[in-house]
């Protein structure tokens, strides 16, 4: 059902500081910053040759990533994506074989324009997980 690693998500504290490094310090092609208020969170995609990194840094009050930063606060891995063919499919599929999936259990648009859902860590052993529609 899963397919590729789409990215690996790091919730960082200095989005701009994060961005630079990747950039200068590794020779990465870095993207230009996107807020997801939906989601709320701002994001920057680090281009790799087989994946992505997606850095997120909070995007308001409310953000999700502001406790993550709470708890880790020089930042860490926040959540890994895999790419699915079909994300409905996939989401009863796992529903079915006992994972929760998060929030309201409808995909909601993502950074890349394609539906997502997210899986709760404890189902996957304490790995936030996230399914992208190809």
């Amino acid at each position: 059902m899963i397919g590729r690693l789409n990215h690996v998500a790091i919730a960082v504290p200095d989005l701009e500081a994060a961005s630079e490094q990747y950039r200068s310090a590794l020779g990465a092609k870095v993207g230009a910053p996107q807020d997801e208020p939906d989601h709320g969170v701002t994001v920057v995609f680090i281009e790799l040759p087989n994946t992505k990194i997606e850095l997120l840094y909070p995007l308001g009050e409310d953000s999700p990533i502001n406790g993550f930063l709470e708890k880790n606060p020089s930042g860490g891995i926040h959540h890994v994506c895999y790419e699915v063919e079909d994300i409905i499919a996939a989401r009863d599929h796992l529903k079915e074989s006992g994972a929760r999936v998060l929030g309201n259990g409808e995909p909601k648009i993502g950074a890349h324009g394609k539906p997502v859902l997210f899986l709760h860590p404890k189902d996957f052993n304490g790995c936030l997980v996230e399914l992208e529609q190809v």
